[in-house]
């Protein structure tokens, strides 16, 4: 059967087959293959998108304002609205849903973008939330197949940092879905939920995937993907004292690739990162920790090891992909 995705959320992994992730990973190289030729798109002419924004962000916003601009789309980028002080969610959604075509919402709860869903009467894509974070994954996953010579479901991928994060969260999705070896590296008080971690164990004895989660350092050896993310997420700052001194031995520096004993492991990270001391929060975290770099030494960031660049740019060829796929006039 043919993938058709028309009319579609975009919430989390756990909602689509690994056929469909697929289907939506080759669009966004075929996207990415015509911008780089110059072809210009107009898979979304004449639809309005709306790009719902509580949590700060450079590459998200930019993502999918130049890849609905990219595809004939108007984008209207909205922070100050009324939803949740003076109207709620609900009637926010069902008032949007009259406006636009589509909805992106990047915030804290994941309760608002699902309420969002249930009543907007359009798609809605999640951004991020405090619990997940899906078009990361699809960029992240189109970055792997780029730079790893191996099909997804042969890939050994490492989340080392925080793993209940909604980074953690979700690369335990994508992985189980597309069947990878998956590795979450972090001190226990950190591990994913055993809920989630369940429930892609589920997934895996459908795609053969292999879900682990360590605290040695030593299981990134034969890693095809060391990942990670900041030590602290958005919104709990007040945490950095007690995430330094649970993480500090998890940090990403050139002894860690070492132990992969794969000199094509790559290294990916989300951003923004505390590689150096060339932010006003990583000058803070000097001052205060004496701490020169964080989840990853500057070392392996500028590394040829380190394809983040890429990844950041597959952000806006996935996003594309999946306003395409959902609303496009495919």
């Amino acid at each position: 059967m043919p993938v058709n995705l028309k009319g579609r959320n975009f919430i989390t992994l756990k909602d689509f087959t690994p056929d469909e992730i697929r289907y939506m990973l080759d669009l966004s190289m075929d996207l990415k293959n015509k911008k780089r030729a110059g072809i210009k798109g107009n898979l979304l002419d004449g639809k309005n998108i709306v790009l719902l924004f509580e949590k700060t962000s450079t590459r998200t916003r930019c993502a999918f304002e130049v890849a609905g601009f990219d595809e004939g789309a108007n984008v209207t980028f909205l922070t100050n609205s009324q939803m949740g002080k003076k109207e709620s969610i609900e009637d926010t959604a069902k008032v949007l849903g009259r406006y636009y075509d589509g909805i992106e919402f990047r915030g804290f709860k994941q309760e608002t973008v699902d309420c969002l869903a249930k009543y907007a009467g359009v798609s809605v894509w999640n951004g991020l939330t405090d619990l997940y974070h899906p078009t990361q994954i699809l960029a992240d996953f189109l970055t792997v197949k780029e730079h790893v010579n191996k099909s997804l479901n042969k890939v050994k991928f490492v989340y080392v940092g925080d793993a209940r994060n909604n980074m953690g969260n979700s690369l335990m999705i994508g992985a189980a879905k597309m069947g990878m070896e998956f590795v979450a590296l972090a001190p226990k008080e950190l591990w994913p939920s055993k809920e989630l971690v369940d429930e892609m164990n589920e997934v895996a004895k459908e795609t053969g995937a292999v879900i682990k989660l360590s605290e040695n350092v030593d299981d990134v050896k034969g890693a095809d993907v060391i990942y990670t993310d900041v030590w602290v997420s958005m919104g709990e700052e007040d945490q950095f004292e007690q995430r330094i001194k649970l993480l500090t031995p998890y940090q990403v520096n050139m002894d860690m690739i070492k132990r992969t004993e794969n000199d094509d492991v790559i290294f990916l990270h989300c951003l923004p990162s505390f590689h150096d001391q060339n932010t006003v929060v990583g000058k803070e975290i000097y001052e205060k920790f004496g701490l020169k770099e964080m989840e990853v030494t500057d070392e392996v960031f500028r590394s040829k090891y380190s394809k983040v660049f890429d990844e950041a740019e597959n952000r806006m060829h996935t996003i594309k992909a999946v306003m395409v796929a959902t609303i496009g006039n495919l």
